[in-house]
């Protein structure tokens, strides 16, 4: 399975940019302002229909990480997710595909409890991964694809 990782992200890359991505507004801070990436990336880009959305972590806005563990975090990582789509014009109900980076996959199901309150309709495919570093010494990082058009 591992081979396949590289195929289906040069896919999915090569189809957004393809299609003609464009640069969309950066992370949306609590007051409603942009705040810059943290990073050499956009947080979200328009591609064939498509919202991408970059993973998001669990922090304020100072780029600290929210004190609680996962639970905490995964809230957060959907809301700043939740104001990104909202402000290009979508809504989480159209979210089609998630993928949970967690750093421990033993916090699958309290990570659950959260993901849950962001998707009480019909919920988007999801893959979610555990064991890996996430960054800040992050619990969780989530990635979204939305359907925009």
């Amino acid at each position: 399975m591992r081979s396949g990782w590289p195929r289906v992200v040069t896919f999915v890359l090569s189809a957004a940019l393809a299609s003609g991505c464009t640069v969309l507004n950066s992370v949306m801070t609590s007051s409603g302002t942009p705040a810059p990436p943290a990073g050499p990336y956009e947080p979200i880009r328009r591609g064939g229909g498509l919202l991408f959305v970059a993973g998001q972590l669990g922090t304020r806005d100072d780029g600290t990480l929210v004190a609680g563990g996962v639970q905490p975090e995964t809230r957060r990582a959907l809301e700043k997710i939740k104001a990104l789509v909202e402000s290009e014009g979508s809504t989480m109900d159209r979210v089609v595909k998630c993928t949970v980076f967690l750093a421990d996959i033993a916090e699958w199901d309290a990570m659950n409890v959260e993901y849950a309150k962001f998707f009480p309709g019909r919920k988007p495919a999801r893959t979610a991964v555990g064991g890996i570093g996430i960054p800040r010494m992050g619990r969780v990082e989530i990635e979204c694809i939305a359907a925009v058009e």
